[in-house]
């Protein structure tokens, strides 16, 4: 594909981290914001960290519970939500597993390379 372009099937060119055990993701970096496309294992869950970054999460396919601020709120396909900067949030995922869309802004640091964790 040209320079910019992705596809969410592929993944080309995206940058790989397993967040967690069946947690793992590809993101995209840009100047002001990045992606991160989440694919989770069923049953799968993500630890409680917070970062100063703005998040939105969009579930594209599955269903879980985002638990952010102390709160456990169930989600499914279509859902989406925002989590402010120096949050606790977390996520706990379903028996059919889920693929989520994080966008940050700023761009995380921590996630501009390969690696492991949440980098917190």
């Amino acid at each position: 594909m040209p320079d910019n372009f992705f596809n969410l099937e592929t993944l080309e060119g995206g940058i790989e981290r397993m967040l967690a055990d069946g947690v793992n993701t590809n993101i995209f970096v840009g100047d002001q914001a990045m992606l991160s496309v989440v694919k989770c294992d069923p049953n799968s869950q993500g630890s409680i960290h917070s970062h100063p970054q703005e998040q939105w999460g969009v579930c594209l396919e599955g269903s879980g519970f985002r638990i952010q601020d102390g709160e456990e709120v169930p989600f499914k396909k279509g859902d989406f939500w925002r989590t402010p900067g120096d949050v606790e949030h977390g996520v706990r995922i379903g028996p059919e597993g889920a693929t989520i869309l994080d966008v940050f802004a700023p761009p995380r640091d921590e996630y501009k390379k390969a690696g492991s964790g949440f980098g917190v």
